[in-house]
């Protein structure tokens, strides 16, 4: 029998385990939402209710009564909460944001917002960031409102606006405005962890976020003499300003691995036979790294802080110096590393260029030695016995940031199995962004299972 076709045997006698109408919605519901326009260019003129209002009406059909919030028209949040039946338990969040990134549909096999089924595939701008989670969620509890199952813990829904820019439409103004609708609430998942990740030879493994890197945006300004273009002009703004970005570009940032990252290698390095010492001070993660091969994208991009320039303007005639100039850096840092970064930074800058946060959000860490994420670890296996289930750190950032004012811990548990050569991560705000059909099933069953048993 089939690797796959067993693990479906067991989840069929799983109690509660979903039915064929959950396996259609899952289905729908993500070719419906990408279908609904709601790209965050991070201008404000985003409009996510028509979504909202979308996700309201499916959770009502199912007897669970939605809220909707905004703090600016048309950036519509929706909550809802389903009581466990263990009321000493600790609640616990399941989050999904409603925008996506924009999408230049010239770029496309496929109109980005078709939503079209295909081949035994999912295509629209959404379809893994991250309509195909709203989908699951929604898939997954109206399936107990049929069937009359209830999680052990209560469950707070949060189906979230804003993600893709600052969040401050979103999990930010729901964290400080609305923090009664996530009481007792002190663990959360979301979104780009629990994915398969083929390593080769035919290792299948699922990382599970337990960290993310905080958001360093900065905007960096250059002063100097403004004057004639064709004078000598030692107080050149815009020179000053691309030495200074060429610095950050090319510096070597040190290593300073977070205990995520360090259970992440060792957790590698053991399933590639490597016998290492994570805690040693000599350890050379470079080295490590170059011998865990395709394994290593995993964790190479948070083993040190990063700063990428993406942004410059300056000036507005071809034979005028500006009196200054302007750059943007899409920084990153590691849990603890927020003072080295910003006296690396001033050193980079250097005394003629200033800089600032544009915008920034914390990092984050969540322990693996957990209940909740030996939970997770269990449903992924349950569904995939073949598989390995590796704790990570994300290098970007989530929702996640947010809600942890709250005191929320958070993970990235998004279960989806899928075939090798599906190139999961470089879909993330990529072109012709996809998701296969059976991955979607595997992600509710697996999402269901944890969400009841958790």
């Amino acid at each position: 029998m089939a690797e796959n076709q067993r693990a479906e045997q067991g989840a069929g006698t799983t109690a509660g385990a979903v039915d064929q109408q959950a396996l259609d919605e899952v289905v729908r519901f993500t070719s419906e939402l990408i279908r609904i326009d709601t790209s965050n260019a991070g201008d404000g003129a985003c409009r996510e209710r028509p979504a909202a209002e979308y996700v309201a009406e499916r959770l009502a059909d199912a007897g669970i009564e939605p809220v909707l919030l905004e703090r600016s028209k048309g950036r519509t949040n929706v909550v809802a909460r389903i009581e466990g039946t263990d009321p000493s338990a600790d609640a616990l969040l399941v989050h999904g944001h409603l925008d996506v990134v924009p999408a230049e549909p010239a770029d496309w096999r496929v109109p980005p917002f078709s939503g079209e089924v295909r081949d035994g595939v999912v295509w629209g701008r959404g379809a893994i960031d991250m309509k195909n989670m709203d989908a699951m969620m929604l898939a997954a509890v109206r399936q107990w409102a049929r069937s009359g199952a209830r999680p052990r813990r209560d469950i707070v829904l949060a189906f979230t606006a804003d993600e893709e820019a600052s969040a401050e439409d979103g999990s930010g103004f729901l964290a400080d405005h609305h923090a009664d609708l996530f009481e007792g609430c002190t663990e959360g998942i979301s979104e780009s962890g629990a994915f398969t990740f083929h390593a080769g030879g035919g290792m299948r493994i699922y990382p599970i976020a337990a960290g993310e890197r905080g958001t360093a945006w900065l905007k960096l300004t250059a002063h100097g003499r403004a004057g004639h273009g064709s004078k000598i002009n030692h107080a050149n703004a815009v020179s000053r300003l691309a030495s200074a970005v060429s610095r950050i570009g090319e510096h070597e940032w040190p290593v300073r691995l977070t205990p995520t990252v360090r259970a992440a290698l060792r957790e590698l390095a053991a399933l590639h036979a490597m016998d290492v010492d994570v805690e040693s001070p000599e350890l050379d993660v470079d080295a490590l790294l170059s011998k865990l091969g395709p394994s290593a994208k995993l964790v190479a991009p948070t083993v040190r802080n990063s700063a990428n320039p993406t942004m410059l303007t300056a000036g507005y005639k071809v034979n005028v110096i500006p009196g200054s100039a302007v750059a943007y850096v899409d920084g990153r840092v590691v849990p603890g590393g927020e003072a080295e970064f910003r006296t690396t930074m001033d050193a980079l800058t250097g005394p003629d260029v200033t800089w600032d946060y544009h915008h920034g959000e914390v990092a984050l860490q969540a322990p693996v030695d957990a209940p909740t994420f030996a939970a997770m670890r269990a449903s992924v296996e349950r569904f995939d016995p073949q598989g390995h289930v590796v704790p990570y750190c994300m290098s970007g950032g989530t929702d996640a940031k947010q809600f942890s004012r709250l005191g929320i811990v958070g993970y990235g548990f998004s279960p989806l199995k899928l075939p090798e050569g599906f190139d999961y991560q470089a879909l993330f705000h990529g072109v012709d962004e996809c998701v296969p059909i059976e991955g979607l099933h595997f992600g509710v069953r697996v999402l269901d299972d944890f969400l009841r048993g958790a």
